[in-house]
Order: structure tokens, then C-alpha cells, then sequence
């Protein structure tokens, strides 16, 4: 038990002495404090995420309309915050039933509003709608959207109210108009909450006898084609463990096929080495043209690194969709990089740079070396995976992460 938790406290100095972590690291500031994230308010009009809001990167597609009569009310849940006023003008208590995940964030919302405006509390003026004021597919329908202003009513707060309303945690946030702000957030049930970095278990990666083998039967100790990272050069690297496994979840995957023939299938929040701009089939692989991305924002006409049993080369980008698959794998090598399916990928997700997260797993690839093993994991996410996600929304800025990552843990 000693070693698991002393490796967690050198994970959390791997991330808090990051060079890449605000006011940490050597040079200017070394052993400073860092001074508390300036919040910026939202501005009349603007939504975060910057997508619209029934689309993967915010709350989803709306699932259908839940009425009293029907066996989805169930999933409504009623707010009793003390904290919190709900307006209820219908008087039918309809403004305080939500979905848990909306619950949550509302109520953590609450507490923000105390603690920057004393005196002055969070006021509910639309929740679930059963009367039909909204537009077709308003999420208000199924309790996964709520009108939020003070108490006091002050409209110059709106902009800030909406600022801590994305720092609460909604998927989405709108400052729709003078007199209130729009939140919503993902279904509790939707496979898009539940977004990590992971690969399907029926993607396959190439070991070292050249023989391909499933994600779902690899094993810690298989060696599998991987990559020096952006500069290309392919090795084979030892898999320590699996970050995150589950056969039996169906999970949503973005899917890139390439003009070379093969594609790769990966959860929204996983990065992939991908090509800053545009580029043509078969350009020759320079320094400084791949960088990592996620795969949500991997486009059309981007080249991605391949390789067909010979060195790598760059295929370009020519479909994007999304499909449903069940089980969810993300094997962890020694490079911190994996060939699959023909196309190489980081071993990482959620955070933005692989470089960082890297970095951050230095802890269990020395605790691997010393060890021959990862501690104790079984289905699910590996514990110092857990660890990491928890100090990476403590540590990093939102903006750093990836929502649908994010969103996985607290759903």
C-alpha cells in the first residue's frame, strides 16, 4: 500500500513542477505562489464551448421529450438548495426538476455565486418545460437546461454569473440575452458523457513478430509499433498497462479514414499526431509539421503519419464521421505513443500537449521500472490516471483540457 500512494504524491509533483504549469519549474517565479486565475466574463451573445449547443463538444443531441406520463420522468430529480430561488411561475414545481448531472452543476454554481457576490444567491427562471414555451429540441423539455440570473437581479452581474456558470462545470453556457443566462448540459446517459481517451477494443495494433493482435487480448509486456513521437521514426515500445479498459460500454469514437486506405478510430478527447495545416497525399514528413491534437478537432485535408509495414509516411485526412462501438481500451507504452490500425496516435488524452502529459506519467513508468508492474488495476480507469485527472482540474486552466474528458469523471 506504501508504494501506490507514494507513487501518487510524485504524480502530483510531476504536474505541479511541470514546465509547463503557470509559475512552477526553474527560471523567473521558481518558488512563487501562483496568483489565483483572473475569470473573464462572458459578453452578450457569446457561448462556451465555441460550438453549437446540441453537438458533441457541448451538451448533445436532444433525446426526446419527457412528460409526467412518461417512463423517462423518472430521471427528473427536484432541487431543494435552500440556495437557490426557483422562480416557478406555473406553481407546479416544474423549475425545480432536472437531471442529476444538471443538479450538480447547479448546485456547485450556487456555492460560486455566494462566494463572489456575498449576500446575493442563484435564481432558477426556467427548468424543465412540460408547457411547450421552447423551441423544438430545447433541452429545456428534458431537463437538461436551465435560465439562471442574481437574486438581486442586477443585469451588470450576468456577464461574470455566466463566467462562473462555465467554471461550475455546465457543458454549455450561453449569455442569451439582458435579462438571463442559458446553461445546459449532457445527457447522464449519453455515451458522449462518458468520452475518455480510449481506442476500441476491435482496433488492432502490430507486435513485434509483425503479427497483429486486438487492443482487447494486448497484455503489459507486449511490444507493439510505435513512434519516437511528431518526427516519425518508428520503434517498438513495451506496453506497462492500460490507462482505461472496459469490454462491455458502448463508447462514441471519431473516425479518420485516410487516403492511403486505412483509418483509426479513437474517443473525441484522445490525441493524435496530425499535421497543422492542409496537405497533400504522400508529403514528405519535415520537422515541425505534425504536432498533437484531439482527435474532435482533426479535419479533412489534415495528413496523419501511417504505416503499411514500412517507414512511415503522411496520408491525408478525406472523412471524418463518428460510430458507437462497444468497449473502450487505452494501452499506455514505455514511448507513450501506439500504432493502431495502420495510424499513429499519443497514448494520451484530455490534456492538450502530449509533451505535458508525458511528462506527467514519469512517476509510473519509473515505478514500472523499479517494480515490473503499474499497482494494482482492473476494469475502468487505472487509479493514477484518476490521480491526474483530479490534479489537472485542480492545477491546469479549463481551457487546457478536454470537455468531454473532463466530463467523464463527474457524471
Amino acid at each position: 500500500m506504501q508504494l501506490p500512494t507514494l507513487m501518487t504524491c510524485l504524480a502530483g509533483c510531476a504536474f505541479l513542477l511541470s514546465p509547463l504549469s503557470e509559475g512552477c519549474g526553474p527560471g523567473k517565479g521558481h518558488g512563487r505562489r501562483r496568483a489565483p486565475r483572473k475569470l473573464v466574463p462572458l459578453i452578450l451573445k457569446q457561448f462556451s464551448p465555441n460550438v453549437a449547443e446540441q453537438t458533441l463538444g457541448a451538451s448533445g443531441k436532444f433525446e426526446g421529450k419527457i412528460t409526467r406520463s412518461s417512463e423517462r420522468f423518472k430521471e427528473l430529480i427536484p432541487n431543494y438548495n435552500p440556495d437557490i430561488i426557483f422562480k416557478d411561475e406555473e406553481n407546479t414545481g416544474a423549475d425545480r426538476l432536472m437531471t442529476q448531472r444538471c443538479k450538480d452543476k447547479l448546485n456547485s454554481l450556487a456555492i460560486s455565486v455566494m462566494n463572489h457576490w456575498p449576500g446575493v444567491r442563484l435564481r432558477v427562471t426556467e427548468g424543465w418545460d412540460e408547457d411547450g414555451h421552447h423551441s423544438t429540441n430545447s433541452l429545456h423539455y428534458e431537463g437538461r437546461a436551465v435560465d439562471i440570473t442574481t437574486s438581486d437581479r442586477d443585469r451588470d452581474k450576468y456577464a461574470m454569473l455566466a463566467r462562473l456558470a462555465v467554471e461550475a462545470g455546465f457543458d454549455w453556457v450561453h449569455y442569451e440575452s439582458r435579462a438571463h443566462i442559458h446553461c445546459s448540459v449532457k445527457s447522464d446517459h449519453s455515451v458522449a458523457a462518458k468520452s475518455g481517451g480510449c481506442f476500441p477494443g476491435n482496433a488492432s495494433v502490430t507486435l513485434e513478430s509483425g503479427a497483429q493482435k486486438s487492443i482487447c487480448d494486448l497484455q503489459p509486456g507486449e511490444r507493439v509499433l510505435a513512434s519516437l513521437g511528431r518526427h516519425g521514426d518508428l520503434i517498438f515500445s513495451e506496453v506497462l498497462t492500460f490507462l482505461d479498459q472496459d469490454p462491455t460500454t458502448l463508447r462514441l469514437f471519431v473516425t479518420l479514414q485516410t487516403e492511403a486506405g486505412v483509418q483509426i478510430s479513437l474517443t473525441a478527447a484522445h490525441l493524435i499526431f496530425a499535421s497543422q495545416k492542409n496537405c497533400s497525399e504522400g508529403t514528405p514528413l519535415a520537422p515541425g509539421v505534425l504536432r498533437t491534437m484531439y482527435a474532435s478537432d482533426a479535419r479533412p485535408g489534415q495528413c496523419v503519419l501511417v504505416s503499411d509495414g514500412g517507414p512511415g509516411h503522411l496520408s491525408r485526412i478525406s472523412r471524418v464521421n463518428m460510430k458507437v462501438t462497444r468497449g473502450a481500451f487505452a494501452p499506455l507504452t514505455r514511448q507513450g505513443t501506439i500504432v493502431v490500425d495502420g495510424v499513429m496516435a499519443s497514448c494520451y488524452a484530455v490534456v492538450d500537449q502530449h509533451g505535458l502529459a508525458h511528462w506527467a506519467f514519469a512517476p509510473l513508468r519509473l515505478m514500472y521500472s523499479w517494480t515490473g508492474s503499474t499497482g494494482g488495476h482492473s476494469d475502468g480507469m487505472h487509479w493514477y490516471s484518476w490521480v491526474l485527472h483530479w490534479l489537472g482540474r485542480t492545477v491546469l486552466d479549463s481551457g487546457r483540457l478536454h470537455p468531454l474528458g473532463v466530463a467523464r469523471d463527474d457524471t
